[in-house]
């Protein structure tokens, strides 16, 4: 049997093959009998079962390409990424089972480039932050540069000026080590690993860190936490993320003021409460302090950019608890840190 791609060549192989066949079938009839009448119903039979065969070939063939144009159709709309694809999953037909594993698939593509795109548009932003916010440390540092070479001035004010560009580099050093941080928890280089460990030693590091700049201003820190109260979490960043917030109290704290630490353990999260008596936070601005490089208007004079909550967000997050905050201005405020027990 010759064989053709197209209907007409399909047709035109069908019907040699069924003439050459009737034709076998014909010498073969002759041959066996002599009988009219029995070579007459012979043929008839053998022309019925062609007949038939020909129906059932037919039917099997637009079986086909039914189900072709369908498959077609089908992995036409996914390759374009259509929202609307519908899928028949309601039958028990072979087709039905075949659109069970399209839609998985597809399921599944539509995952991975949704993915894709975040992740592009995460890295086009933490671009974007990035060269946004080094811009002010180098142009400074620059600056300063440029004064020290072509200005002529006394040892006591070149001092002040390495002071300065001493300031914006420790600054600029700050900035690219938080988002090389940030960096890796979001894209997962950095694994967050949560281990039994008493979160009184997790606290007494985060403390460690704002302590002198506390004595500074005279600020009294008190601390009410049971030192053998055990709590599943990753010591560093738990503690990166505790140092963030401490690190803000105290910055926003006037001098002679107070920090108050307390640590509960609840049914499923350890809580603790972080209270100071700074300047507060208007309602309005509570959600957006936790995002990237967000600064009140009213603290702009003062050292930061922005990255200290939104860090501990995530830190917080990736453990699978979350951060509340309460204030009003002028009142102070309360982070209360939430970190499931188990």
């Amino acid at each position: 049997m010759f064989y053709s791609s197209s209907s007409k060549g399909i047709y035109i192989s069908w019907a040699v093959l069924w003439i050459f066949t009737f034709i076998c079938f014909c010498c073969v009839t002759f041959q066996i009998t002599e009988k009219w009448s029995l070579r007459l119903l012979l043929l008839g039979f053998a022309a019925l079962f062609q007949f038939i065969a020909l129906l059932a070939v037919a039917a099997l063939r637009g079986k086909i390409v039914y189900f072709s144009e369908s498959m077609s159709v089908y992995l036409d709309n996914m390759i374009k990424g259509s929202e609307e694809v519908y899928f028949n999953l309601e039958t028990e037909t072979l087709m039905a089972k075949l659109q069970i594993k399209l839609k998985r698939l597809y399921d599944i593509m539509k995952n991975n480039s949704n993915k894709n795109i975040s992740e592009k548009m995460a890295i086009q932003r933490l671009v974007s932050d990035i060269s946004h916010q080094v811009k002010t440390p180098i142009a400074n540092i620059k600056m300063y540069n440029t004064i020290l070479r072509e200005r002529s001035m006394s040892w006591k004010k070149q001092q002040e000026f390495l002071k300065s560009c001493d300031i914006q580099i420790n600054k600029l050093d700050f900035l690219l080590q938080s988002m090389v941080k940030i960096s890796r928890l979001e894209t997962g280089v950095l694994q967050i690993c949560p281990k039994s460990y008493p979160i009184y030693n997790t606290l007494a590091e985060a403390l460690g860190e704002v302590l002198v700049n506390a004595e500074k201003k005279n600020i009294h820190i008190s601390v009410q936490c049971d030192s053998l109260l055990v709590v599943n979490h990753d010591k560093k960043w738990t503690s990166e993320a505790l140092y963030n917030i401490l690190d803000n109290a105290v910055k926003y704290t006037e001098k002679g003021g107070s920090i108050e630490i307390k640590v509960d353990k609840w049914e499923f999260y350890t809580k603790i409460d972080i209270k100071d008596t700074g300047k507060g936070i208007c309602e309005k601005n509570q959600g957006a302090i936790f995002k990237r490089f967000y600064r009140e208007p009213e603290v702009h004079d003062e050292e930061g950019i922005g990255i200290g909550l939104y860090l501990s967000r995530e830190i917080i997050t990736l453990q699978k608890g979350y951060i509340q905050v309460k204030s009003k201005p002028g009142q102070g405020s309360v982070f209360s840190v939430f970190i499931p027990n188990y």
